[in-house]
């Protein structure tokens, strides 16, 4: 069984294998709209209260787009559905570390669920 968020390359592979020429690939994922925080990443409390709880394996919009693309599918799209703000990071972030603010701002409208939409040509 692959793990889509601990090995998307793998498992975009994959898919593109079992789809008949024309299938279409479509999931539901966190995508990233650009790259957090250095602070974030550097602060390993921070890191570990905010992304391993919270969105381990999400990838930037334009490195899904490159990923799907370098599996062989063609006419990406990433439509998002929900950009999560501060209230939402906070909300969920004030119960696991005392920084709570100080991350949801850093990350307001960076994290988003999005529909991830390919084919296979």
């Amino acid at each position: 069984m692959i793990n889509l968020s601990t090995d998307k390359d793998r498992a975009l592979a994959e898919a593109f294998r079992v789809l008949r020429p024309g299938g279409r690939f479509a999931i539901s994922d966190i995508v990233l709209s650009g790259p957090l925080p250095a602070e974030l990443r550097e602060d390993e409390e921070l890191w570990a209260a905010f992304w391993a709880e919270c969105f381990s394996g999400a990838l930037e919009q334009d490195e899904y787009r490159q990923k799907l693309a370098a599996a062989g599918f063609v006419d990406v799209d990433v439509q998002p559905t929900r950009v999560f703000g501060f209230d939402d990071a906070y909300g969920f972030l004030a119960e696991r570390t005392t920084d709570a603010e100080r991350i949801a701002r850093a990350v307001d409208g960076k994290v988003m669920s999005a529909f991830v939409r390919a084919a296979k040509p």
